[in-house]
């Protein structure tokens, strides 16, 4: 057991201002002080331990290589791994590590960005016979009126034994027209039987709008199951379901709405897929031939849409989650190692936006278990021919294995924590008041909470040194802890921490406050309040709160340059100075403006309000969907993605939407998801209450834009 941490006094603790940016969609990082009184308490802050990892931890593999935004990891002929770069290029690279090579560079031949680029490879069976390699990537659409890009598969030769893929011989097998630019599918891979499956999105926008899920005759939202040696450009396998009619030939199963990853059982050969969902519920299905797994009519076990739908002919997923636990489902792998004996038997699949990794045993259980929340952003998972199972982040571009966890010594040695009065991290006397060892700031454009007041600090510990980014993040060390109080009409509802562990992993709390408002309490779980004097206060879960602290963000949201850069009794920033790791140039970071920032111009202002309520998500590095727009401050116009660019999620039923178009906020769905109701709303998580002020103010700077850069 280590010692508590021990922090260091703060160099100022004025009073804050209150209303803070943070942590996205309300969910975590900070709180600011008040002005001082009677003494505080002066102890260390001590969170609650770190969750999870009581099964499992992650291990770096193939010599903890960086790669650039892998989406999907092969091993191939020789026991080397392949990792597959959505930009286009294949690397080859020894389980030891080592430099890697490029085994292939479509790069210039696909389209990629957002959820298109390459994005899945396959050896055939007999390669070591006919060198074969197959790759699934998005194409150029050669100017088809409707139609974004191509959703390809096709063939390659290699003929040094998998050192490299000669792109001259590439054919192409099978090209998918495809509407939209999301919900690709991209996975691809063979099956015990020799043939092989390709995973199909929807189509993409949002909602399935053409049907595709369940309409038969196209291959959209399907699993296909083709034979690429049985005809030119491939055979049809004769028990597919639609072999002799009634559908497509190719299909296997469908009513998909976006398979990100599938394997096979490598001891019962059954087939597992996990389903991205809509909005409420990701899934994992265990496959059968002809099956229908329900999309769009059902998302999970659940309606769709309506209030009431049929249930007879679908079949249910074997897991699903809500988006309280994740945000986007990666399937991995049953796991048929010898490192993890607890695991054996069991699928191990993850979350992209939280990187939370679970497993489920597909015999009774209905729900998976947590075994860790990684913090990774899983783009995919691989398995070697032990039966190990790795994990690949997307974020750091890193690949990890799945070991067998030790004794876990990240955690405080306190597990003190139910009661918020016991961390130190807050004094219930005064707990708006930052305490004597943390550092209390206010922030230049918060995030909208539904109008709360909010007090925000942050604990350091001592000896230890914040980190800025050339963007002006700042990477705060491990044992710090980001506190926030939020207060809705005089009485304090909820404070969270957000706590960064000596292993260098993060983890959210929220505390409800008794009626008494004497203490608050450690909440397992999400929930939602009705509060006293009306309205409807959201508590957002631990997995909830990495839907948009995300790495691309830095995980904390508040503690930046252009935020802290303020007057309030001195610079903010300045409160900082003595434990950051080098001098912030002010001048180099310009304050944010706020929506009612005086004498800033609408643009400032609504361009300051996304960067602090959107871009955590929306932005470069993010992967999958949020990553085509980026509405972070400093990205021109033009590459923000948003000018006169169709919507990926829907069009909200407005005919000839974009993200924006200038002059028309009418017509601009960034502006019409700020008044949208329920799931259509952005941000969609812990808001019920419209910002007037804000959704006021980037649709009067759409309104003044006169065209397209």
């Amino acid at each position: 057991m280590r010692s508590p941490l021990v922090y260091p006094r703060a160099v100022l603790r004025p009073r804050s201002l209150g209303l803070s940016f943070a942590l996205v969609l309300a969910v975590v990082a900070a709180c600011s002080g008040d002005a001082p009184s009677p003494p505080l308490a002066s102890g260390p802050c001590i969170p609650p331990p770190r969750p999870g990892g009581a099964s499992v931890t992650l291990a770096p593999a193939l010599g903890d290589v960086k790669f650039s935004a892998p989406v999907d990891l092969v091993e191939g002929p020789g026991r080397r791994f392949y990792v597959v770069e959505q930009r286009g290029i294949v690397k080859v690279v020894s389980p030891n590590g080592g430099d890697p090579t490029i085994a292939l560079d479509v790069s210039e031949q696909i389209v990629s960005g957002g959820e298109a680029g390459l994005l899945g490879l396959a050896f055939d069976p007999k390669f070591s016979e006919n060198g074969f390699v197959y790759v699934y990537f998005t194409a150029n659409a050669e100017g088809k009126p409707g139609v974004v890009f191509q959703d390809v598969v096709a063939r390659i030769t290699s003929s040094d034994g998998g050192a490299t893929f000669d792109p001259s011989t590439l054919k192409t097998l099978l090209a998918v027209d495809d509407p939209f630019a999301n919900h690709n599918g991209g996975h691809i891979a063979f099956g015990p039987d020799g043939m092989l499956y390709v995973g199909m999105g929807d189509g993409g926008s949002g909602g399935d709008p053409h049907g595709n899920g369940q309409n038969k005759d196209v291959l959209l939202g399907k699993l296909l199951r083709i034979d690429p040696h049985g005809g030119d450009p491939y055979g049809i396998p004769p028990t597919n379901p639609f072999a002799a009619g009634g559908g497509r030939p190719e299909i296997y199963a469908y009513g998909l709405r976006n398979p990100w990853k599938f394997s096979f059982d490598r001891l019962t050969g059954d087939l597992w897929l996990a389903d991205v969902g809509q909005n409420k519920y990701e899934e994992i299905n265990r496959i059968v031939l002809g099956g229908n797994y329900g999309w769009n009519i059902r998302e999970g076990k659940h309606c769709f849409e309506a209030r009431t739908c049929p249930t007879d002919g679908f079949i249910d997923p074997v897991a699903e989650y809500p988006r309280s636990e994740g945000i986007s489902v990666t399937g991995g792998y049953v796991y048929r190692g010898s490192k993890v004996p607890a695991l054996a038997g069991r699928f191990v699949y993850g979350d992209f936006g939280t990187g939370n990794i679970w497993s489920v045993d597909g015999f009774g259980e209905t729900k998976g278990t947590l075994l860790t929340p990684s913090n990774l952003k899983i783009s995919s998972f691989g398995q070697d021919s032990d039966g190990e199972v790795y994990v690949v982040d997307y974020a750091s571009g890193t690949v990890k294995q799945l070991i067998a966890a030790g004794d876990d010594t990240s955690a405080p040695a306190s597990v003190a924590g139910e009661r918020l009065a016991e961390t130190g991290c807050v004094d219930p006397r005064y707990p708006t008041r930052a305490p004597t060892r943390a550092i209390a700031y206010s922030v230049n454009s918060p995030l909208w909470s539904d109008g709360a007041q909010k007090d925000r600090w942050l604990f350091v510990p001592e000896g230890k040194k914040i980190g800025v980014k050339p963007d002006g993040d700042f990477d705060v060390p491990p044992g710090s802890v980001a506190v926030k109080t939020f207060t809705v009409a005089g009485k304090k509802v909820e404070t969270r921490l957000f706590v960064r562990y000596d292993d260098g992993s993060w983890a959210g709390y929220s505390y409800e406050w008794t009626d008494d408002q004497s203490d608050a309490l450690l909440l397992a779980e999400g929930k939602t309040k009705e509060l006293p004097g009306g309205g409807t206060w959201t508590f957002p879960s631990r997995s909830e709160c990495f839907a948009c602290h995300t790495p691309s963000a830095g995980f904390t949201l508040g503690l930046e340059a252009r935020q802290l850069n303020r007057d309030e009794r001195g610079n903010v920033l300045d409160r900082f100075a003595a434990v950051l790791e080098t001098p912030i140039a002010k001048e180099a970071f310009p304050p944010l403006a706020a929506a009612d920032t005086a004498g800033a111009s609408s643009e400032e202002r609504a361009r300051g309000y996304l960067h602090a309520n959107c871009s955590m998500c929306h932005r470069q590095g993010s992967g999958a969907g949020a990553a085509t727009l980026d509405l972070r401050i400093d990205r021109s116009l033009l590459d923000t993605r948003t000018c006169n660019v169709a919507p990926q999620a829907g069009d909200l039923g407005v005919v000839d939407s974009k993200l924006v178009v200038p002059g028309d906020p009418g017509r601009s769905t960034l502006a019409l998801r700020m008044r949208a109701p329920d799931d259509d709303r952005m941000p969609p998580l812990a808001t019920r209450v419209v910002d007037e002020a804000g959704a006021s103010v980037v649709e009067a700077w759409i309104r003044e834009l006169s065209g397209c850069p």
